[in-house]
């Protein structure tokens, strides 16, 4: 399989000399993010278009109504599908499930389903009988560095934004109603979730958002999930998640001070993800069901 060339030596000083300098290959501060972009595409059936710079991927969300599992009968399901194939990067090959996919899959699954971002007793219909069942797809289209805060920032947006058709249970048949006949729902989330990641290398301070040459160099990551209840307060969030790899030790003052950065760019990303929303939903003439 192939994998991404090891950066040179020279390369190599001189990511670490302007690191050390306080600035980046790139020209970003430490703690400074690439810009975000959302579009999106196919309308009611389509999906959405997440971009963090040149990190690109696709994010589809459907629904169909399954029966539920015979130990959650009042609740709905939620599926996540994610994988890497070349089209995100030649590193990637089609149908062999890499130790990144993996990694990145179970941090999604912690971050998505795991922290109860979603109301799943709000997806049943009838209990035992029939239910709502969400899948999540997820198509990296480029992979230029921290795929994993892109791909949860699509998935949220495409969660945020997606409305179901409204149903009624009458004598014990359910009936659907299509967007023709009544507004669809917008689904029912506790919080949103949002990953932020940081990079270390030995002896210097961490950096926001690596790139796909700094990801290449550091010797540890950390990923944070955080959930923002307010988009100008960094104390208004909350830690879902904590992931590190890597063998670089931190100090817990060095932690906090990787929560409160943390904690200020996931309120600010997360208030300007609200906007996105809604901008698209008054697009597509459901104002009211926000």
């Amino acid at each position: 399989m192939p994998k991404d060339p090891e950066p040179s030596h020279v390369q190599r000083e001189f990511t670490l000399a302007a690191i050390k300098a306080g600035i980046r290959t790139d020209g970003r501060k430490l703690t400074e993010a690439r810009p975000w972009s959302l579009e999106w595409v196919g309308g009611e059936e389509g999906g959405l278009e997440c971009r963090l710079g040149d990190t690109c991927v696709f994010v589809r969300v459907s629904s169909t109504i399954v029966k539920p599992r015979q130990d959650r009968p009042y609740e709905g399901m939620i599926s996540l599908n994610f994988e890497l194939s070349p089209m995100a990067s030649t590193s990637y090959e089609t149908g062999r499930s890499s130790e990144e996919e993996t990694r990145l899959t179970l941090l999604l699954e912690k971050a998505i389903r795991k922290s109860e971002a979603m109301d799943r007793e709000s997806l049943c219909i009838v209990a035992g009988e029939k239910v709502l069942h969400l899948r999540i797809t997820i198509h990296p289209l480029s992979d230029c560095g921290n795929l994993l805060d892109c791909a949860m920032m699509g998935a949220m947006a495409g969660l945020r934004s997606y409305r179901r058709w409204e149903w009624e249970v009458e004598g014990g048949e359910v009936v659907v109603y299509p967007p023709s006949q009544r507004p669809p729902v917008p689904l029912a989330l506790h919080h949103v979730p949002l990953c932020i990641t940081f990079a270390y290398f030995e002896g210097l301070p961490p950096i926001l958002d690596p790139s796909l040459s700094e990801l290449l160099l550091s010797p540890s990551l950390l990923t944070l999930s955080l959930s923002a209840t307010s988009a100008t307060s960094a104390a208004s969030t909350e830690l879902n998640m904590l992931s590190k790899t890597g063998g670089v030790a931190l100090e817990p003052s060095e932690l906090m001070e990787v929560l409160r950065v943390g904690g200020e760019r996931c309120a600010g990303w997360g208030g300007w993800l609200e906007e996105r929303v809604k901008l698209e939903v008054k697009q597509r003439g459901l104002e009211g069901a926000f």
